[in-house]
């Protein structure tokens, strides 16, 4: 597929957006009901979670946005006496529903540990998505302790995704650390080191894409980049997107649509971007899912109804975060919106 497809206007991409939130809202409760605990592994369902917590942050804070953008456009006198009368986004009132549900239980930070390999990290990012309005002592807090103690928050023996991603993680948690100042983090990144004379298929898509979004806080500030660095991260990120496009990987389109505009492009303007819309508007089923990672790795109709959320929720959670960030009201550039030190959070998958 090639990557000279029309944009699709607001409206399309608005109804992408509310096809993948709706069926989220409708699905997210399986995650912790008897059924999804049974029938769904362990680790997969925990990754499924922490995917679901960083979509409410950003949905909500999202919606914060829109709701500010309101008050400075029609005056917050007024903005404020809609937002009383307006009922709640009943999507996001779902989502909010089962990850406070989860993160309230003193029966999930077990299952935190239950793969070694990821225990500590996995505690760390269940404390730093914490939904606000927690009890100051509840599970989560405790989870978050046991992770950061030791040698989690030093660059020892660190990848320098695993680096970028723990610093991310350990400022939304608001926890001191040793780790690098973002801009070494990016030096260091397989993004930032690979040339042009090296094959663009080096690129690993997810590590380019987190790498994007931990610099970004998934778009909510500048990744903090210089001209040529930026240039250079754009680049990549647009030939990746065309890459994608043309192999119909519904996953990684959504997560370069949002790199993207992290890195201050306009996927609706951009070729690759607008490609890579339209591929997402055309492929979302009637009930708003992606039924598979690409369009090889389709459901098969014969699959059962635990199959068929296992193989669709990345790929429809991904295109909710994506559309639920790139439609909020923006102002400012990627070079003026410029990280301090602070920070957000990694995607996994419920496969």
């Amino acid at each position: 597929m090639g990557t000279r497809s029309a944009a699709p206007d607001l409206a399309a991409v608005a109804s992408l957006s509310a096809g993948a939130r709706g069926w989220i809202g409708r699905h997210c409760g399986f995650l912790d009901e008897p059924a999804g605990r049974a029938e769904l592994p362990v680790t997969p369902r925990v990754k499924a979670l922490l995917q679901l917590a960083l979509l409410y942050r950003c949905w909500a804070r999202a919606t914060e946005n829109a709701e500010t953008a309101g008050a400075a456009t029609a005056g917050a006198e007024r903005t404020a006496e809609t937002a009383r009368t307006r009922p709640p986004d009943p999507d996001l009132a779902a989502v909010a529903a089962t990850v406070e549900q989860v993160w309230r239980s003193p029966a999930h930070p077990p299952l935190l540990t239950v793969e070694a390999r990821y225990a500590r990290q996995f505690q760390l990012m269940y404390g730093a998505l914490a939904p606000a309005g927690l009890d100051a002592d509840g599970p989560h807090r405790t989870a978050l302790a046991e992770g950061v103690a030791g040698d989690l928050l030093t660059p020892r023996r660190k990848s320098p995704f695993l680096h970028l991603e723990t610093r991310y993680y350990a400022e939304l948690a608001d926890v001191e650390h040793q780790l690098l100042d973002y801009p070494e983090l990016y030096r260091m990144s397989r993004l930032a080191r690979h040339t042009d004379g090296q094959p663009l298929a080096e690129l690993d898509v997810c590590d380019v894409t987190h790498t994007v979004f931990h610099l970004a806080d998934f778009g909510f500030r500048g990744p903090g980049l210089g001209g040529a660095d930026l240039a250079h991260a754009r680049d990549r990120v647009e030939r990746l997107t065309e890459e994608s496009v043309r192999r119909g990987e519904w996953d990684l389109t959504a997560k370069l649509v949002l790199a993207q505009h992290c890195l201050g492009l306009d996927p609706l303007v951009t070729p690759s971007g607008a490609a890579a819309l339209r591929l997402l508007v055309d492929a979302q089923s009637p009930e708003g899912s992606f039924p598979g990672r690409s369009a090889t790795d389709r459901v098969p109709a014969d699959a059962t109804a635990v199959q068929f959320f296992r193989k669709s929720y990345q790929s429809t959670l991904v295109v909710a975060l994506a559309t639920v960030i790139l439609l909020r009201p923006r102002t400012g550039t990627a070079d003026e919106r410029t990280p301090t030190t602070s920070a957000a959070p990694a995607l996994g998958g419920a496969r």
